[in-house]
């Protein structure tokens, strides 16, 4: 297939030079000059492109993603499509849906899980749109996702593929949040030896074996101690989003939570809290905190 691809960093290069390799001709626009791109403007990227476009749109969520589909709506002709395989909120993509209606251009959402492996290893791919929508862009969807596996889904309408990369971020991050909580005991309990070792012993035939685990075995490896790594771990919204989402439901993520917790107290918020709870426990009880 012919494809727009606006957004040339380090995922949305990385998915270009993917469908490049599997045969897919590719029209890229980002607004760095030494990004590689083909055009340096929408409309040259709209005019490069035979109707009916397809366009995938990657970049950071919120601003950059609404002004560039708003700006899409007065360029695209009816039965155009795009794709948003940013990081966007669900509900953001229902109100992209709606307002491209009535231009009768076409919109799908999805969900990418693959960092920057994809490229090597593929992509997992969870798509919200129409059905006849996703059987349009199949081709790029099978180019993308592992070769020859599973990782590709009809999650559902639109704004049911960054619904279902929501929950699985907030997955991740309990995932990620146990192995650091796991480690860390090993560090300080006096009793292992080798930490790291024992990480990478669990990668074979245990029930926490996955992806992860290896990325955590890789790292420890080559830095055994972790002791370049600074102690802050940043969050980039699909945790908080879901648990939002899910006391609306009424679901308990208590796991999620924690994580979620666990990283912005690592950017020094919970600071003050500490100095709070350590000065009340001075009143009421005469306890003194030493350094």
């Amino acid at each position: 297939m012919q494809i727009g691809m606006i957004g040339l960093g380090r995922m949305g290069g990385n998915m270009a030079s993917r469908l490049k390799e599997d045969g897919h001709s590719i029209v890229g626009f980002d607004r760095a000059a030494q990004s590689g791109r083909d055009v340096d403007s929408l409309e040259a990227l709209v005019g490069a492109l035979s109707a009916p476009r397809t366009i995938w749109v990657m970049l950071p969520a919120g601003a950059p993603t609404d002004l560039t589909i708003k700006a899409l709506s007065s360029l695209l002709d009816n039965g155009d499509v795009i794709i948003d395989g940013g990081n966007t909120h669900y509900s953001d993509d229902i109100r992209h849906a709606k307002e491209l209606e009535p231009f009768d251009i076409h919109f799908m959402d999805v969900g990418v899980s693959g960092g920057v492996w994809g490229k090597e290893r593929g992509y997992a791919l969870m798509v919200g749109g129409s059905k006849e929508d996703y059987r349009h862009c199949l081709p790029i969807y099978e180019s993308l996702k592992p070769s020859g596996e599973d990782g590709l889904v009809l999650a559902g309408g639109v704004g049911a593929g960054h619904f279902a990369k929501m929950v699985h971020n907030g997955i991740e991050y309990a995932m990620m949040q146990g192995l650091g909580e796991g480690y860390a005991t090993m560090k300080h309990s006096g009793l292992i030896e080798n930490p790291g070792e024992v990480v990478a012993s669990w990668r074979h035939g245990t029930v926490i074996e996955s992806w992860l685990l290896d990325l955590l075995a890789r790292a420890l490896e080559k830095d055994p101690g972790l002791e370049s790594m600074p102690p802050v771990a940043d969050e980039s919204g699909e945790a908080r989003w879901m648990a939002q989402v899910a006391l609306e439901l009424g679901v308990p993520v208590p796991a999620t939570a924690a994580a979620l917790f666990a990283r912005q107290s690592s950017r020094g918020g919970s600071d003050d809290a500490l100095k709070v709870v350590s000065a009340l426990r001075a009143q009421f009880g005469g306890h003194v905190t030493k350094d």
